[in-house]
């Protein structure tokens, strides 16, 4: 992992992890876990809001943060992953802290809360241009947006283990699509990242290119792919165990199961279904299963494929 995570900090120019200070709102009990809103300020001095699960009644057996998809869909960030608005399939949080867990679900930087002319969970028509400039004017400046992300992500996972106080053994990342990239790139620079499920974004660069496939602006850097490809990113997650779920219908992460097998070790776990890129029953529920099994120790993924 240290060559690559040196390699990405360096080109990224991306800080260590460090202490956030943050603020509590409001506990919400709910069926089978408590929801409160958490806020904390980012490297720039900008406001962050999550929710955070924890088990109601009982301690936390481990902890994940959740990060959320893009799906064109900038008013849904941290809601979607808490099951209040958007794809049931999307709302990781309430199973995962009802199975014992905690769960910070953070807005990623112009989505829901964030975004810059409006905030909630409605749309609103300069919402894409909010999310490029995210991009573009960093580029001006000689920045990059994944440095952003990624630092946002150190955040996450900082004020996860501060507010929980769960074993730093039993923390990990997990997201679909957006969120399933951030969770690839942040397990690969942050060794805190115990375990990273990572769904709908495995995907080689070659293929992409290829076939025209539309690169994340998260993901827009500079020689990246000159650099690095998605197989060296989850090299330098193990032997961290790590579940990569796919689809082969899925444009977003066609040869993933390709990008698997260039990478040594035994320390992933492969579920690839005959579908798109929309979550299903069957990945949500294998998902979940395998989060809650890495997150309390267990030695035994329950998705199949390779392990």
């Amino acid at each position: 992992m240290d060559d690559m995570a040196t390699l990405l900090r360096e080109r990224l120019r991306l800080a260590e992890p460090v202490p956030v200070d943050f603020q509590r709102g409001a506990v919400e009990a709910c069926d089978g876990f408590d929801r409160q809103r958490i806020e904390y300020r980012g490297l720039e001095g900008d406001r962050i809001p999550a929710f955070l699960f924890t088990p109601q009644g009982r301690a936390a057996h481990g902890g994940v943060v959740v990060f959320h998809q893009h799906n064109g869909e900038f008013h849904f960030g941290k809601s979607e992953v808490a099951g209040i608005v958007g794809d049931p399939f999307q709302a990781f949080a309430p199973a995962l802290a009802r199975r014992g867990l905690s769960v910070l679900a953070p807005d990623a930087i112009s989505f829901e809360d964030r975004r810059g002319a409006v905030q909630g969970t409605e749309p609103d028509f300069h919402d894409w241009l909010q999310h490029y400039n995210a991009m573009s004017h960093r580029l001006l400046e000689g920045d990059l947006l994944m440095r952003k992300c990624l630092d946002d992500a150190q955040r996450a996972l900082s004020v996860l283990l501060q507010a929980c106080g769960i074993d730093a053994a039993h923390v990990g990342v997990a997201g679909h699509s957006y969120g399933g990239t951030t969770a690839l790139y942040h397990a690969a620079v942050d060794a805190r990242c115990r375990f990273a499920c990572i769904s709908g974004a495995v995907c080689s660069f070659e293929t992409r290119l290829r076939e025209g496939t539309g690169i994340l602006l998260f993901e827009t850097v500079p020689g990246l792919a000159r650099q690095l490809g998605h197989h060296d990113l989850l090299s330098a997650i193990g032997p961290r165990p790590a579940l990569v779920v796919s689809g082969t219908q899925d444009k977003y992460s066609r040869d993933a199961d390709q990008v698997v097998a260039r990478v040594a070790g035994d320390f992933i776990t492969e579920l690839r279904v005959e579908r798109g890129h929309a979550l299903d029953q069957e990945r949500f529920d294998a998902m979940v299963g395998w989060i809650v099994g890495r997150a309390c120790g267990q030695a035994n993924a329950t998705a199949n494929g390779r392990t």
